[in-house]
């Protein structure tokens, strides 16, 4: 459908460089509500592809994504990034360490000379929980903004899907959910996966 994006909305910008809450009041009109104080989602993604020996061919999402389809996202316990931090900010090296650690420590319970040893269900479940959290970050500080939002007079009901990890099919099935489940529903947009860019 060609319908044209209506001003005011807000926007979620997950790529490789940034992650991004903005709101877009007209053209060249934004404010930034949160951003990356570390590392992007799309990074976080590639290294725990690199990490798990997977091909980041295509990039680091699609194959953790592909692989997460095959785990138990409960698994593995990892830790929710900023829980403290009362604002709207992204951070993902916390995460990053974290991810890499419990699989670590998982390939040593396992009595395994390296991470590559591990089995595809122990990668499996790695990723599957790693994306599972991941999301979980980005759900909570989306939360959050749509409440403050829904209480400003601006009016904003919508929002705006953007940038390369946009095309995750778990993300946009759990921002749909989240759009829908609002109090007055949200309207989502997305661009179609291969525009994700």
């Amino acid at each position: 459908s060609k319908r044209t994006v209506q001003f005011p909305f807000l926007a979620l910008l997950v790529s490789g460089g940034h992650c991004q809450l903005m709101k877009c009041l007209g053209i060249g009109r934004y404010e930034i509500i949160g951003g990356t104080i570390d590392d992007s989602l799309g990074e976080a993604f590639d290294k725990t592809a690199r990490l798990l020996g997977l091909p980041v061919g295509g990039g680091g999402g699609p194959a953790v994504e592909k692989l997460a389809k095959e785990g138990d996202p409960k698994a593995v316990e990892l830790p929710i990034p900023l829980q403290k931090r009362k604002d709207c900010d992204f951070s993902y090296a916390g995460l990053k360490t974290a991810v890499r650690m419990k699989t670590e420590k998982i390939a040593a319970e396992r009595g395994l000379d390296s991470v590559d040893d591990l089995s595809h269900e122990d990668k499996a479940n790695i990723a599957s929980s790693f994306q599972n959290v991941a999301i979980k970050h980005i759900e909570q500080r989306l939360k959050r903004t749509m409440e403050m939002l829904e209480n400003e007079d601006d009016g904003i009901r919508s929002l705006a899907v953007v940038g390369g990890v946009a095309a995750n099919q778990e993300l946009r099935r759990r921002l749909e959910t989240i759009c829908e489940s609002r109090n007055e529903p949200w309207e989502m947009m997305v661009p179609p996966p291969r525009l994700c860019t």
